[in-house]
């Protein structure tokens, strides 16, 4: 198990998206996909969701439940919230220097 997104290369966005979701609750697939839509304005193909989602469950970010019906959903684990919640910690840090720069060097607001 493993305590960061390390390692999931290009897919690293996919995986925060995906955690974010679950975030707010479990869901199977489809509705992963709709709820991301709905909150970041990105589309997640079902080959990157269907190849991520293995990837987050083996590392103990995510566990799939029993299917109901054809749908199988995730819930977010304890580790998975820990995960994301230090990953927001690092983006913030990196939002505000990159600001901080932006206003000093090029007046942006």
């Amino acid at each position: 198990m493993t305590t960061s997104l390390d390692g999931l290369g290009r897919n690293a966005g996919a995986a925060v998206l995906i955690l974010s979701s679950l975030a707010g609750g479990d869901k199977h697939g489809y509705a992963l996909v709709k709820d991301v839509e709905e909150f970041a304005g990105v589309h997640l193909p079902p080959g990157t969701l269907y190849q991520v989602l293995p990837r987050l469950e083996g590392r103990g970010l995510i566990v799939a439940l029993e299917a109901e019906d054809r749908r199988r959903p995730y819930r977010l684990t304890a580790q998975g919230a820990t995960v994301l919640s230090e990953y927001f910690t690092s983006q913030q840090r990196i939002l505000k220097a990159g600001q901080a720069r932006l206003k000093r060097s090029w007046n942006f607001a």
